[in-house]
């Protein structure tokens, strides 16, 4: 009997789970640059951090930079200092938090719906679509989602327990788990999910059920964690508190200072899409799982639970007026706990809900795989140039055929195996396609990485290295230093630093012409359509030093 045989059964599930997606997180994490600004921001920030050994104030290309608590600059930090600047311990964070997400969802579901709930549960949401892609991107929202579903979870493991040492420890997680959301997302990490158990007790009348919540205790626990960095930055930095709370969480939520604005449905598609390939299941697993509507409702109060989870969190972003795409990552992991929940009941393999939904698999499995035919053959649908569009061609074409393949060969699994064996096929599915997708990162968002590492090579301690009517986040971070800045601001927080305004590194045209002319070698790096007209200039005199396909490095110099 081999080793792995002799676990109990949830062992078993819980190493699997840990090989598979960890295995899938991780898989070729490190062979492309960082997408170029978000990766490249959200990697540049914890590694100034290290290299000025200031973990209190976070800064952007030298810049007090507010935007976001500290929480996932913290990891990518630690990350660093073990596996060194580059991109495989950059994405291990993001991956390292997916993984997290799907291992409370299988231990939350397990303990609420048994074993076979619980794997399902699991499954579900590491192989949902954006889930799936979230894990290997260097964002914030990860880390969020998980943190805010760790908080979710603990309570409603802990309302069922009895008074004791397990209800104090699913609530003590939940004081434990807030404060760390709020490190990683300010006051939605509490307020949010605070609203939904609210709401839930309110709307079901469970009041009785939430004592003891421990609640001297856990606050003791909840400011020891959250509150030490909020009072060291301020004391810091006289204009946190105005950025961070003000214009940070009110002023981006109920106005367009953000310019992210977008329609009351625009988070649907979001949900439809990025729960890909479990999308079919979501209305007859709601259907099962909230039977008997209102009026049995004290028969399926978990599952109301998981519906108002959802339900809230897709309102308040939905109300917001800064939308964007992983924003609503939060509400897939009751999303996913619904659907597992009803696949572990759907034993017979004739059942019509479950073929309704491989016909639904089918449906957007060919869409897509139609679509990213199409974005290659006709590249300017999705502003890809020819050149792009020849790289990621034979990609796309593979990605295409293992979506054809997963659409004819699962019906037939499903027919002849069952649905556990179904549904291992689908996330196997996913887990190769973002495995192939991995070939195509690195030429969908080009980045500066190349003009980086020549800069590295070539500068010395006394040059200057410049960006020119843009800033390059990944190129600061592949460089190692911080950069000056020609008549661009962008995400960088000039107002909230005064010695930033003051130092020289961030200068407009005129400034810029005055420095060509000095004895100090420039290295300047500019989108290769910033520079058309100054290369028109014809008294203004350049060395090109390197280019590609959206980006130049020049210089004063030869």
């Amino acid at each position: 009997m081999s080793l792995f045989s002799s676990l109990s059964a949830s062992r078993r599930n819980l190493l699997g789970l840990i090989l598979f997606f960890g295995i899938a997180f991780a898989f070729r994490t490190g062979t492309y640059p960082l997408l170029n600004p978000d990766e490249g921001r959200y990697a540049e920030i914890p590694r100034e951090m290290v290299a000025g050994n200031d973990w209190i104030t976070p800064r952007l290309n030298g810049v007090n930079y507010f935007e976001k608590p500290p929480l996932m600059y913290w990891a990518e930090a630690m990350s660093f200092t073990v596996l060194g600047n580059n991109e495989t311990a950059a994405r291990a964070v993001p991956a390292l938090f997916a993984l997290l997400g799907v291992l409370l969802t299988y231990y939350a579901v397990r303990k609420l719906h048994g074993e076979d709930a619980g794997l399902a549960s699991a499954v579900v949401l590491g192989s949902s679509l954006l889930y799936a892609a979230h894990a290997r991107i260097v964002i914030i929202d990860m880390a969020v989602s998980v943190l805010m579903s760790w908080t979710l979870f603990s309570f409603i493991l802990g309302i069922k327990e009895k008074v004791g040492p397990q209800r104090r420890f699913f609530f003590m997680q939940l004081y434990i788990s807030a404060a760390l959301a709020t490190l990683a997302k300010g006051l939605i990490g509490v307020l949010l999910t605070g609203a939904v158990m609210f709401l839930w007790l309110l709307i079901f009348n469970q009041w009785k059920r939430l004592r003891p919540l421990y609640l001297p205790s856990g606050l003791i626990v909840f400011l020891i964690i959250a509150a030490p960095w909020h009072i060291l930055v301020s004391g810091h930095n006289p204009t946190w508190v105005h950025r961070y709370f003000v214009y940070e969480h009110f002023q981006r939520f109920f106005s367009s200072v953000a310019s992210r604005p977008g329609p009351w449905w625009y988070f649907i598609p979001v949900i439809l899409v990025g729960l890909f390939p479990w999308t079919g299941f979501l209305y007859p697993a709601l259907k099962q799982s909230l039977q008997g509507g209102w009026a049995k409702r004290e028969n399926n109060k978990e599952t109301w639970f998981f519906v108002t989870w959802i339900v809230f969190i897709f309102l308040f972003f939905t109300k917001s007026h800064s939308k964007l795409v992983p924003y609503i990552l939060p509400v897939f992991p009751p999303l996913a706990a619904i659907i597992g929940v009803w696949l572990a009941k759907t034993k017979s393999n004739t059942n019509t809900h479950l073929k309704k939904g491989l016909i639904a698999v089918s449906v957007f499995g060919t869409l897509l795989a139609a679509a990213l035919c199409v974005v290659v053959i006709k590249p300017n649908l999705a502003r890809f140039s020819i050149d792009q569009a020849n790289a990621i061609r034979p990609i796309a074409f593979t990605l295409a055929a293992v979506l054809f393949w997963g659409i004819l060969r699962i019906p037939y699994l499903a027919s002849r195996r069952g649905t556990r064996i179904t549904v291992g096929a689908l996330a196997l599915v996913i887990a190769v396609f973002f495995g192939v997708f991995t070939y195509a990162a690195p030429f969908i968002k080009p980045g500066t990485k190349g003009l980086a590492l020549i800069v590295n090579e070539t500068a010395r301690p006394t040059d200057r290295v410049l960006h020119y009517h843009e800033f390059f986040h990944d190129f600061t971070f592949y460089a190692s230093r911080t950069v000056d800045v020609v008549a661009f601001k962008g995400e960088i927080e000039l107002e909230e630093d005064a010695a930033a305004q003051k130092n020289g590194h961030f200068i407009d045209e005129v400034q810029f012409r005055a420095a060509w002319k000095q004895p100090t070698r420039l290295f300047v790096v500019a989108r290769r359509q910033d520079v058309r007209e100054l290369f028109k200039d014809s008294t203004f005199h350049y060395y090109l030093l390197a280019q590609t396909q959206d980006h130049t490095l020049f210089s004063n110099q030869p």
